[in-house]
């Protein structure tokens, strides 16, 4: 079975380092970027099998980043997580209108994101 990439795309290296310890202790291959227009770079020359956005982040938001995600070819049905501290209905609805595939809560419980990654994957 081949190793699954994942792309973590979010401002907070904090985040970034708890997602990459609990993706790789996991068995994921982890890229990362700090923004939407580094995430879209990302997505340019790397071929990954889900995307982690934070919505709230500088240069290009998360929902802007999904919007430019499915607008290129070959990203339609790539699966989108939205891991943020938003809860609210209306953002919610931005990401899902967006193309997000998921919806995840900060702070995050590793087990459940794990079991979502495979639920969308497979």
């Amino acid at each position: 079975m081949k190793t699954l990439r994942v792309l973590t795309v979010d401002d907070s290296r904090t985040i970034l380092a708890m997602l990459h310890h609990t993706l790789s202790n996991a068995g994921f291959e982890v890229l990362q970027a700090e923004d939407g227009k580094q995430g879209l770079d990302v997505l340019k020359t790397e071929q990954v099998d889900v995307v982690i956005t934070d919505i709230n982040m500088p240069v290009m938001d998360g929902i802007e980043f999904i919007k430019h995600v499915r607008a290129t070819g070959n990203h339609q049905s790539l699966p989108i997580l939205i891991l943020t501290t938003e809860t609210s209905q209306d953002k919610r609805d931005q990401g899902k209108a967006a193309g997000g595939t998921g919806w995840i809560v900060k702070p995050f419980d590793p087990e459940k994101l794990i079991s979502v990654i495979h639920r969308v994957v497979h």
